[in-house]
């Protein structure tokens, strides 16, 4: 039988918190996190709003020598992996040589890195730029700078899936799990909010330009008019059930089933395939529809999106039959660390028996979806959570609570 794969620490970096406990506090009272950018003058952009980590001071977390060679997004990971660590109790340097390994994603990293470069060059000419510099920022990619300073040297690798990759992240972990890994630290932390990487953002087509926090990011909802950006995410530390269950660790839950698929083209005429990711993920955990007890869902906030979710959804549960939300609209959309991010806090939520609320959204009954829009009670002991990326990524977790 293949080896179950559990959730034994997590490190979070949020727009409504810094730290696991912040986030989670944040997110159950409803309160979000995003507002006016503040990174760089944006008053010359159509979207102004983002989702901003507060709080976060790279010297407090980072070594210092690593600051010159890092951007805001590898310094992000590299203190929510530290966080992630503490919190199972364990180091890679406690296992055997090759014991551990790391999978990240990500979709737009480096354009803070990159752009601080080229305003150096322009600002003191070519010689500032050398070839150390310029290779400095694909060495310090999050896999490998991770690698680096806790020593793993297992099976590692780097995903791009775009909102989908911190998903895709922890299903590569899950897999090299079962293949005999011990211990894995998987996820995303993203971050793009320079004004290089806005422009990358606004091309896409998908940000809504409201001024308005409340009234920007509304998925589901008759206004929807795009989402709002965000940075942070999670990582997570996944290990073998076994092993886990020898060293007396602490669960937090299992990635009990997994599974991905592409949309075909646009233009095609046939439709999306997120409902066979959905699918595929609950036979991969040998769950049955009636068996989830919530979703946390992709929640795109554009019409034509939201409805192929919604779609998938009631092809799969039914109308209503499932309570959906969207924790991110407190957060903007966080990249790849967004997948990552609603794992964690679906956990949570199975842990402390209630479900987050989609804030600021008035569903429309079109969508036939039960959305929580007040933190519920529940008593959930399964979740699906969700994430669909630009081109055609769809991808879908079950996560079980702890056994007892």
């Amino acid at each position: 039988m293949s080896a179950s794969a559990v959730v034994t620490g997590f490190g979070v970096a949020a727009p409504n918190g810094l730290g696991t406990e912040d986030y989670w506090a944040a997110t159950r009272a409803g309160r979000a996190g995003i507002g006016p950018l503040t990174r760089f003058d944006a008053r010359g952009y159509r979207a102004r709003l983002a989702g901003e980590v507060p709080g976060f001071a790279a010297r407090d977390h980072v070594p210092v020598r690593l600051i010159p060679q890092t951007d805001h997004m590898t310094r992000l990971t590299l203190a929510t992996a530290e966080w992630a660590f503490d919190d199972a109790g364990i180091r890679p340097s406690d296992l055997e040589r090759f014991g551990s390994g790391v999978v990240t994603a990500a979709t737009a990293g480096g354009y803070a890195f990159g752009e601080r470069e080229l305003r150096a060059l322009w600002a003191e000419g070519p010689d500032h730029v050398s070839a150390y510099q310029s290779f400095a920022w694909f060495y310090a990619v999050n896999t490998g700078q991770l690698s680096i300073r806790h020593g793993v040297r297992g099976a590692s690798s780097a995903l791009v899936s775009d909102q989908a990759g911190g998903l895709d992240a922890l299903t590569q972990a899950r897999r090299l799990i079962r293949k005999g890994q011990r211990l894995m630290l998987a996820g995303g932390v993203d971050s793009s909010l320079c004004s290089w990487g806005w422009v990358a953002h606004l091309a896409g087509g998908r940000v809504s330009d409201s001024g308005d926090p409340e009234r920007a990011y509304l998925p589901f909802d008759r206004e929807a008019r795009g989402h709002v950006p965000g940075e942070g995410g999670a990582l997570l530390v996944i290990e073998d059930a076994d092993a886990a269950r020898r060293r007396g660790a602490r669960v937090h839950g299992e990635i009990a089933g997994c599974a991905s698929s592409f949309d075909p083209p646009r233009d095609s005429g046939r439709p999306g395939n997120l409902a066979a990711a959905i699918r595929g993920a609950l036979d991969d955990a040998g769950a049955r529809p009636a068996d989830i007890d919530v979703v946390f869902a992709d929640a795109a906030a554009v019409p034509e999106l939201d409805l192929a979710e919604a779609d998938a959804l009631r092809a799969v549960f039914g109308p209503g039959a499932v309570p959906v939300t969207a924790p991110k609209t407190m957060t903007g959309r966080l990249g790849a660390g967004a997948g990552a991010l609603d794992v964690v806090t679906a956990l949570l939520a199975l842990r402390d028996g209630v479900i987050p609320p989609t804030v600021h959204v008035t569903p429309d009954p079109a969508y036939g979806l039960d959305l929580v829009t007040r933190a519920r009670a529940a008593r959930p002991r399964t979740a699906l959570v969700l994430a669909r990326g630009f081109g055609g990524f769809n991808s879908a977790a079950v996560l079980r609570a702890p056994a007892g």
